[in-house]
């Protein structure tokens, strides 16, 4: 399995970004899969996830009403629509894919279990 993303850059607070990723090399159709960043010295925290078989999303709190995550199942694409960026969104952004989330009980995996990740896109909210 193979995540490429593409997006993210520098913007100012209250702009707007779009960071796509496209995931190749397989067939299965129990996964989810979303964005997951990592700000300057803090632990990973997942941003928003979307379940492939049902479209169920997970948003952040601190993403709501401003992130909108969208996916073309057909093309096993995902984006994330980033507006009213704060400078606290800045981070690293990853792309990643979790396998068999039925087994997760409708819970939502943790930033650590998701099984593969994209190389990582940075965004920087600064004015």
């Amino acid at each position: 399995v193979q995540l490429v993303e593409s997006g993210g850059g520098l913007v100012q607070p209250g702009g707007s970004l779009r960071l796509s990723c496209t995931a190749v090399g397989f067939s299965l159709d129990d996964y989810a899969i979303g964005w997951i960043r990592q700000a300057p010295g803090k632990e990973r925290e997942g941003v928003s996830y979307i379940s492939h078989n049902d479209s169920r999303v997970y948003y952040h709190d601190s993403v709501k009403g401003r992130f909108t995550i969208s996916s073309d199942n057909a093309k096993k694409m995902v984006d994330l629509q980033m507006n009213s960026l704060k400078p606290e969104d800045t981070g690293i952004y990853y792309c990643a894919l979790v396998w068999a989330l039925s087994l997760y009980s409708g819970r939502w995996p943790e930033a650590n279990e998701f099984d593969y990740w994209g190389q990582g896109t940075q965004v920087t909210v600064s004015s």
